[in-house]
Formats: C-alpha cells, sequence, structure tokens
C-alpha cells in the first residue's frame, strides 16, 4: 500500500479492471491527488483461446482494495471500468455459467462473417450500430456460444460485459453504460437502444440483458455483505469501457488524437458525431459523458511486442536501428487490418541483420496499423497541431515513444499521470458526487499535463516498407481465405488505403 497527505473533499474509488489485473485508486474528488492504490493479477487462458474467471476479477478487487487500507470504506462513491467486449454469462444465481470469452478470442470471425451478411451488409451494420462486428464484439461471441455449447446458453439467465459484472456483485442491480453497450453489437448507436432483430437473430433474450444506464446516474450503493472494504451506501456511479474510461481521465476534447499503448493498441479520439465507418476500421463507439467515441484497436501491442523482446533474449527497449526486414506481430490474429486467423511474419531477413533491428521491426509493425487508422478515427474533427497524447502501460517505453514519434510525424505528449483508466473511473465517481462532467473534473485535476517530445521527420520508407509487405503477403496471412473461397483483394484495398493515408 502507498499512501499520500490527508485530502481535502470527499474520497472516490477508480477500478481499472483490464485484461491481465485490477488497479484500484482512491483519489481526492477535490483536488485529483491519489491518496492510495491496490492492484491484483488476473489468470488469462493462453493458446488460441483468451477466458478469463470472472470470479477472479472479483477477488482481485477485494484484494486490490484490501492494500489501501481504510482509505477504501472512507470513500463516498465509486466506479468501475473494464476490459471491452468480454461475454460474462450468469446463472439463475449470479454464478457464473462458464469462463468469460475475453475481447481477445477470435474464434467467433466465421460468426462474426454470418452475422455482417444476415443483417444486410457492413453499411447496414455501420449505419444502425455504428460499427461492423468482427469477433471481439460480445454478439459474435454470443452466436458462437449458442452454436457451440448451447448447453451453456440455456442455462445463461443473464448476460454481462466485464465491467457490468463487477458492477452488479456491487449493487446487486443490472446495469450497464452506453459506452460499453456500444461495443456489444446488439446496441444500435442510431436509436441508442437494443436492437430487437439481431438479439432476435442470435436468439438472445433481452430479459437477458442488463438495463443501460444516463451518463451520471448513480446505479445504486454498496450493498451490505460485498466482502469489500466499502461502507454501506457507498454510491455506486455507471462505470463504462477501458477507452471510455481513459478518455474521461484525460479531460478529452474534440480533435485531440490519443494513442493507447496496452494489450491492445487503440486510437480515439473524442467527437460531437455518430462515426460510420463500413469498412470496419473505426467503430462507432459512444463515449460516457453523452457523445461519441470513434476508436480503431489491434490486438497485438506491447504484449506481442515482449513476447518478440523474449524470443530474441533481448530487454524491451534493445532495439537498433537501420536494416531492411519487417516484422508484423500479429501473434493473435489481428482485428486492424481484420486478420482473425493470422500469425506473426517476419520478412527481409539478411546476414547482417541484428537482433536489436528486429525488436524495433516488431514495434513498427505494431504502431503502424494503429497510425493507419489515425486519419479516419478523427475525421472532420482533426487538428494536425495537437499532440498525439501516448498513454497506455507502453507509453513509458523509449523505444514505444520514439517509434510512434517517428512513424508518425507529430509531436507527442505524454502525460504525466499514470493510470489513466483508473483516473477516469475515479472523475465518473466524483461526476456523481458533484454533478460535474466528469472530464472537467479530469481537466481540473490536470491529469493531460505531461512533457511534450517535438515531431521529427515521418519515416515514409518504413511506412511503405510495412504496407508493401502487408499487402504481398495478404494470402498467407489470411490463414481462413481459402477455406471460405476468397481472394484478398479486400486486404489489398485496405493496405492500399493505409499506403495512401501514410503519404498523404
Amino acid at each position: 500500500m502507498s499512501s499520500a497527505p490527508a485530502a481535502e473533499g470527499p474520497l472516490v474509488v477508480g477500478v481499472d479492471s483490464s485484461t491481465q489485473s485490477t488497479k484500484v485508486l482512491v483519489v481526492d474528488a477535490a483536488t485529483g491527488q491519489v491518496v492510495a492504490r491496490g492492484q491484483a493479477s488476473h489468470t488469462v487462458t493462453s493458446g488460441a483461446l483468451r477466458e478469463s474467471d470472472p470470479e477472479q476479477w472479483w477477488a482481485a478487487l477485494g484484494e486490490a482494495l484490501r492494500q489501501c487500507g481504510t482509505h477504501a470504506r472512507e470513500a463516498a462513491a465509486v466506479s468501475v471500468a473494464g476490459q471491452q467486449h468480454g461475454l460474462v454469462t450468469l446463472d439463475q444465481q449470479g454464478k457464473p455459467v462458464r469462463p468469460a470469452l475475453l475481447w481477445n478470442d477470435v474464434r467467433s470471425a466465421p460468426q462474426a462473417r454470418r452475422l455482417v451478411g444476415e443483417l444486410g451488409g457492413a453499411k447496414a451494420w455501420a449505419d444502425r450500430f455504428g460499427s461492423v462486428p468482427g469477433p471481439s464484439f460480445t454478439v459474435t461471441k454470443w452466436a458462437w456460444l449458442a452454436e457451440h455449447e448451447p448447453a451453456s446458453a440455456r442455462a445463461t439467465a443473464a448476460v454481462r460485459l466485464p465491467h457490468d459484472y463487477l458492477t452488479q456483485r456491487l449493487t446487486g442491480s443490472g446495469t450497464t453504460d452506453r459506452s460499453d453497450v456500444s461495443g456489444t453489437g446488439w446496441w444500435a448507436s442510431a436509436t441508442e437502444s437494443y436492437d430487437e432483430e439481431i438479439l432476435g437473430l442470435v436468439g438472445l433474450d433481452p430479459a437477458t440483458l442488463p438495463r443501460v444506464a444516463l451518463p451520471g446516474e448513480v446505479v445504486g450503493t454498496v450493498r451490505g455483505g460485498s466482502e469489500l472494504p466499502f461502507s454501506k451506501g457507498t454510491l455506486v456511479a455507471p462505470g463504462t469501457g477501458d477507452n471510455a474510461a481513459a478518455a474521461l481521465g484525460l479531460g478529452l476534447r474534440p480533435g485531440t488524437p490519443v494513442l493507447s499503448l496496452g494489450t491492445s493498441g487503440t486510437v480515439f479520439a473524442a467527437s460531437e458525431h455518430r462515426s460510420t465507418d463500413p469498412s470496419g476500421t473505426v467503430a462507432g463507439f459512444a463515449d460516457a459523458r453523452g457523445a461519441w467515441l470513434p476508436l480503431a484497436c489491434t490486438l497485438n501491442c506491447t504484449l506481442a511486442v515482449d513476447r518478440v523482446a523474449a524470443l530474441l533474449g533481448l530487454e524491451r527497449d534493445a532495439v537498433r536501428s537501420g536494416g531492411s526486414v519487417t516484422l508484423l506481430p500479429y501473434l493473435d490474429g489481428e482485428r486492424t487490418p481484420d486478420l482473425p486467423h493470422a500469425s506473426g511474419l517476419l520478412h527481409g531477413l539478411r546476414h547482417d541483420t541484428t537482433p536489436g533491428q528486429i525488436l524495433q521491426a516488431a514495434y513498427d509493425g505494431a504502431v503502424h496499423a494503429l497510425l493507419g487508422a489515425l486519419d479516419a478515427v478523427l475525421g472532420t474533427d482533426t487538428d494536425r497541431s495537437q499532440p498525439l497524447l501516448l498513454i497506455g502501460g507502453g507509453a513509458r517505453g523509449t523505444a514505444w515513444q520514439q517509434t510512434v514519434r517517428r512513424l508518425s510525424g507529430r509531436p507527442v505528449q505524454i502525460p504525466a499521470a499514470g493510470e489513466l483508466v483508473a483516473l477516469g473511473a475515479a472523475a465518473q465517481a466524483a461526476g456523481v458526487l458533484t454533478g460535474e462532467d466528469p472530464a472537467a473534473i479530469a481537466r481540473r485535476w490536470g491529469t493531460a499535463r505531461g512533457r511534450v517530445l517535438d515531431a521529427v521527420e515521418r519515416d515514409e520508407a518504413a511506412l511503405s516498407r510495412i504496407t508493401d509487405v502487408l499487402r504481398s503477403a495478404a494470402p498467407l496471412l489470411d490463414g481462413d481465405a481459402t477455406a471460405r473461397g476468397e481472394d484478398s483483394r479486400a486486404l489489398d484495398g485496405d493496405a492500399k488505403a493505409q499506403d495512401e493515408d501514410a503519404t498523404a
């Protein structure tokens, strides 16, 4: 446990329940000062499947809170932010029917393709839901479950997202928020309501779904006997998905781009406009404030690059410039570009290629797709004078910072505040106490302040080389294309579009 001087205002708790661990911050609502913190790990299955037992999340939350000592019991409000898209199935007693299917489990790729076709194609999905579903989306995971584990589907009395599950354990009531539910594929952003047609198509009873809470709503209080060190009656905010919480934690304004480097990589920006990208590159998510959060996401980021470093026997920052090697680190399949069956690809080895150059190529490959989607995410809200905000676990790494700087050609700002997802949840908790906009609270806390790295000339040669390899290797990377009787023209078009964006 770590602690700080006495708080000026009421205390609030922000929770970040991520893929690998749960982090908790106890924050002074008046100043944003972190007075205590805790963290506990989760177990995730390895190999092709990505599953976790939701009970572990609850146990980790308890352990992280206990590390905060008496401060958690003094908190007046709490908010839970969680990893997006995960499918949590509960029985009549509220117990998990099976382990949760996580966002980076890609086994539902066939169901995703089928659902896109059955509901009118990609444009129809984008217009109606704001996004074109891939295997990350919860609706495809439910379709997979109904097809492959019908007994589990029949035993399911309630369907929740990861943050919904923890919030329900706190309050006893089933609620979600508009941001997280916008990543399910069964909530239509055009009408901001559950879509009966898609629910009927996948055989999901609307009664199993949680109520969608309004931004700023108090969804309940911590009930007695929760086994957690909260006082009974502590207010519970709606909670949200991890990226929406990070946007709150930054006090994000429209036009400011964010690149988040974690297990997954994401590029997002706050927007007043609902996104409808039929290519599927940009997911038109809602935000936690009543506006929108267009976002592009990759499956492979820091974890994949760390794995490459381990295979090479190198420290993660032991990169070397030069050479012509290209590495596409698609170790878990990939979402951007849409290659759920891909694996990592190494191209261009020479006798004089060094391990450090291979590691640098892994960083380049991980960042390439995110930057290719950046302009599409920003859309009409773009302001190229704004620095690119670099957040997430990788943002502290020198190799990540310099790679993003070199491949983007933009100034890069690294906020000094850490744990922005948990800080955003804390700002939401503070908002239910005061009635303020959580983003305005975070701006008052100064969470986005940090050093700025000046722009350098963009490495057009590296961008073009990666794009060319991606295009040429499309049939090899799209491992399921032959079985579907398809060719690589769609991927080739995506690669050409990225190339055009990179050279614009």
